[in-house]
């Protein structure tokens, strides 16, 4: 498959979810995959102690630091299980299995490859598998008992996940937390139930919550990052095409972050000029100054990208760039709060 049709290909997998093969019948707790066993390195994508995609960086100038690195990363990956576009599809569950060679290499080769290995200048990356709710459950509302269900079945997974980290591999080291999209739910959701309040909230330097809305008051007391060397705060940003965001955008109770400057104000417009480069496709392809960005009513506005095969990129909702777009600005971020974090 050439890279334009990838890319088109990517763009149209929302619009098309409705008419994807997806769940029929109701949440059944009795017929759920089995759980992870997170003490074998088979239930995590992505970990310090094995070879994976999260190793990978675009240029041999932003070299892998795991091995040296003295802090961690947990990432959770976005939805990667969601359904075909022919009857014969095997993703037709609530909830996908983590032994589903399918979906694990699909996951793979996407979001750790292309998501996750942005942290591997920072921490070692630890992403673990999990029992992900299939992409209708952000779509149905006559399933909306059973999308809760298998949505709350993933979150699970990941605290388990979490648990294990903190257990076998953690030993007081400082962490950073990040999720895209479904990956965001659920750490939105794991910083509050188990990190905010607790003596783990001072391990935490920084948490990335990319592609979920999270509300300015949703935390007691961890706080937006306002600057780009802050810790113990989290950024968050959902990016949408500028035009469309200056007629639709209306959440501005929303906290986002503007990963150019790493500012939360409004209208604090970062050009493109700014941007160090995103990597889209291939990965080993980096596009310098690819987009400009700038926080309004909760969104970040992008003119539209160009890059090769853009020309297909047709939609106004950048959901799936939100990271790639400005990869390499993320990227040294992340470097940044670490490093702050250790000099203090």
């Amino acid at each position: 498959m050439n890279n334009k049709t990838c890319l088109l290909l990517l763009s149209v997998i929302v619009s098309l979810s409705s008419c994807a093969v997806h769940p029929k019948k109701a949440f059944d707790v009795a017929k759920v995959p089995p759980s992870p066993d997170y003490s074998n390195l088979e239930s995590w994508a992505a970990h310090p102690d094995k070879t994976d995609l999260a190793d990978l960086t675009p240029s041999p100038d932003f070299p892998d630091l795991q091995k040296d690195a003295p802090i961690d990363v947990i990432f959770l990956y976005p939805t990667t299980y969601t359904g075909g576009l022919r009857r014969s599809s095997y993703q037709r569950d609530w909830n996908a299995s983590v032994l589903d060679t399918k979906t694990n290499l699909k996951t793979d080769k996407s979001t750790i490859k292309y998501q996750a290995s942005l942290f591997n200048g920072a921490g070692r990356v630890f992403a673990p598998r999990y029992r992900q709710a299939h992409l209708h459950v952000f779509f149905t509302k006559k399933d909306s008992a059973s999308a809760r269900q298998a949505l709350d079945l993933a979150y699970a997974d990941t605290k388990a996940a979490f648990a294990y980290y903190l257990k076998h591999w953690n030993n007081g080291r400082p962490f950073i937390i990040a999720g895209h999209s479904q990956g965001a739910s659920h750490a939105m959701y794991l910083i509050r139930d188990m990190i905010e309040g607790t003596p783990l909230q001072s391990q935490l330097v920084a948490a990335y919550i990319v592609g979920w809305p999270v509300n300015a008051n949703f935390y007691k007391t961890l706080k937006p990052c306002q600057s780009p060397e802050q810790t113990h705060c989290f950024c968050s940003w959902r990016t949408w095409e500028r035009d469309f965001g200056l007629r639709h955008a209306s959440q501005p109770d929303v906290v986002c972050t503007n990963p150019l400057n790493w500012s939360i104000t409004e209208n604090a417009y970062a050009p493109k000029s700014l941007n160090k480069g995103g990597v889209i496709r291939p990965f080993e392809k980096i596009y310098p100054n690819v987009a400009d960005a700038e926080v309004y009513k909760g969104f970040l506005l992008a003119r539209k990208p160009k890059f090769k095969g853009s020309i297909l990129f047709q939609r106004k909702n950048y959901h799936i760039g939100d990271l790639n777009l400005y990869y390499l600005n993320v990227r040294e971020n992340a470097q940044t709060r670490a490093k702050a974090f250790l000099r203090h």
